[in-house]
Parts: C-alpha cells; structure tokens; sequence
C-alpha cells in the first residue's frame, strides 16, 4: 500500500517488462480477434522523469537512460513498438516521460481492444484515472489485485494478457502472487499471464518461479535480466518475468531481445540475461 512506482519509473526492471509487454502486445495482435489487458498493479501509467520522485532516486539512468544508443537491426527491429511509444510521448526529443504499463498497453492495442488498470494506492488510483481514463478503451478500479483478479476473469473477449507485478514488500506476498496466478487460471485458462519478481539476495524469485512452474501450465517460460551481483541488504540487482501460456515465438524473440539488454545495462561484466523453459510448449 505504501508503494510509489514514480521512484523507480524507467529503471531496469521497467526496461525488462515494457520491452516484453510491447512484444506480446504485438503478438496478440496478430489474430483479428479482441484481447483484454488486466494490469493488476498498475501504478499512475505516466511519470516524468523530471518529477520530485524520479530525480530523487534517478533510478531511470541506469534503465531506459542506457537505452539512447541503438542497438544492431535485429534487436532494434524487436524494440520498436516500445520505442514508438517512448517517441510520441517525447515529441521534442529526449526523454522526460515514461510511459507505466497501462500507458505503454493503450498506445499499442487497437480500437477493439480494452483495458483494465488496477491500483490499489488511493492517491495513485486518482492520478491513473486522471490519465488513462481519457481513453473510451480504459477502465480503472481500485481494488486489492487478487480482488481484482476474481472480478475481472474471465474478460468478455476471452483473450487476454494478465499483468501481475506487486512490489514484494509485504510478507508472504511472492506465495499470494502464485496463489492469485492459480485462481486466475481457474477463472481462465487460455490467458497469457505475466508476473514479474526481483532477483535479490532472498528467496522471492525462487518461491514465485517454482510456484508458477508446479502449476504445470504448458509454454511457461522464465526471462531474467541481472544487473548485478545480490547480496544481502544490496537491493535489487535485477528482475525476471514468468509467462504462462507463452505465445509461439516469442521465446525465439527474447532470446534475441533480453541478453543485448542485460549486455547494455549491467554494470562492469554483470549483466546476464536468460531465457529458459520451466514448462515447455505441449
């Protein structure tokens, strides 16, 4: 409840996550069909990096801030739904807005897609619907996330991409993360769920992985991006995402994507990047 994404827009573990969204995003679109995007935890939508919040931690340099130099055609090919966005938010050039998930989802779905963006922070809440809900495809609640979850499952197109990515600071929520995953499974199995965890020097990554994987869902696939080495009391030295019911090549395409990432930006020789199978494809 106390968690302020503001301070931590555009650092690595957004640079993680938005890159994957927009790809999956454009996977989804490849069918006529409509899709839904459920952000569980979706923050404000919109920061600006020169905002009080960002400036004080300038987490953003050593994310999206790496990112000015382009990479060769094949991970820029990969990159540029996420960088349209980051274009038409910055019409001036350079990079002072960052688009959050429900932001960066709205620019790159269709007229026929819908999204549902969830934030639990009251005052968070208010600046979200400030911003998302001029957007006739938006809607906003303010409920709990596996409230939130239990509500909004199955979505009425029966397509859909589920965020899920809390700030891990309560105790016991990496097992309330997977217990929100299998609930939503039940509720609807055919969504491509994405739920996001921090690699730091505990056991959160390896609760959240080896839940969703127990869950044995077929096309489970985990991405990590390490920036550098975790020890105790170091916070966070990078991310990983868990994707249930994993469009088809899309791991052929983070393979690509995620190590020139991590290349970019881990400090010294730390950055790593994977992309592995928990459950293969059926």
């Amino acid at each position: 409840m106390n968690y302020r994404h503001a301070y931590h827009a555009g650092n690595h573990a957004d640079v993680l996550k938005h890159a994957v969204l927009a790809r999956l995003i454009v996977h989804m679109k490849k069918k006529d069909k409509p899709f839904r995007v459920i952000d569980a935890h979706a923050g404000i939508g919109l920061y600006d990096l020169e905002g009080l919040e960002a400036g004080k931690t300038g987490e953003w340099q050593g994310g999206i801030g790496k990112l000015a130099a382009p990479f060769g055609p094949g991970v820029e090919d990969l990159l540029a739904p996420y960088r349209a966005v980051l274009a038409a938010l910055n019409p001036q050039g350079g990079l002072r807005y960052y688009p959050g998930s429900p932001e960066l989802a709205l620019r790159l779905m269709r007229g026929e897609d819908r999204l549902v963006a969830n934030e639990l922070h009251p005052a968070d809440a208010l600046a979200l619907e400030a911003i998302v809900l001029r957007d006739p495809r938006a809607e906003v609640t303010a409920l709990d996330a596996e409230t939130c979850l239990k509500a909004k499952l199955p979505p009425p197109e029966r397509r859909g991409v589920i965020l899920i990515d809390p700030p891990y600071e309560a105790p016991g929520e990496a097992d309330k993360t997977v217990r929100m995953l299998a609930q939503g499974l039940r509720r609807f199995a055919q969504g491509v769920y994405v739920l996001w965890y921090p690699l730091k020097a505990d056991a959160t990554a390896q609760t959240v992985v080896a839940g969703a994987a127990g869950l044995g869902v077929p096309a489970t696939l985990k991405v990590e991006l390490r920036v550098r080495e975790a020890f105790a009391g170091g916070g966070l030295a990078g991310s990983g995402l868990v994707i249930l019911n994993t469009p088809w090549r899309l791991d052929d395409e983070l393979r690509v994507l995620v190590p020139a990432l991590a290349e970019r930006l881990g400090l010294g020789r730390w950055g790593q990047g994977s992309v592995e199978w928990c459950v293969p494809p059926a």
